[in-house]
């Protein structure tokens, strides 16, 4: 599994990527949307870890352009306490829910890609 972390909040996208090396998850993290766009041209991800709330760039507007580019890509959401009601925005625009409210619990986060990249029809 490849994954890539926005997240305009440096030391917390750089822990995740680490925590997340460490138990065998390939992880890159960026700190803007367009250094994610830049990444995608050269690197290949199974989904992408994004902050809903980041200068120029949200996480949803992120998304979309990531999703144009790579249309295989999983997305999940981070948001910040109070910030819920951005995240419900821009789910009612794309139809996905999958979130995950600041601080992150790393089991949470692996749990949810895990979800997100299974096989459709595994598990049923």
């Amino acid at each position: 599994m490849r994954v890539l972390l926005v997240d305009d909040e440096a030391d917390l996208a750089s822990a995740l990527a680490e925590r997340l090396e460490m138990r065998g998850i390939e992880a890159d993290w960026v700190t803007t949307g367009q250094e994610a766009l830049d990444r995608v041209a050269t690197r290949q991800y199974d989904l992408a870890v994004l902050d809903v709330r980041m200068p120029k760039m949200g996480g949803g507007e992120v998304r979309d352009q990531l999703q144009a580019r790579c249309p295989n890509m999983k997305f999940i959401f981070l948001t910040g306490y109070g910030s819920e009601i951005d995240f419900k925005e821009i789910s009612n625009r794309s139809g996905e829910a999958s979130y995950l409210v600041k601080p992150i619990d790393i089991q949470d986060l692996i749990q949810r890609m895990n979800e997100l990249l299974k096989p459709q029809g595994e598990g049923q």
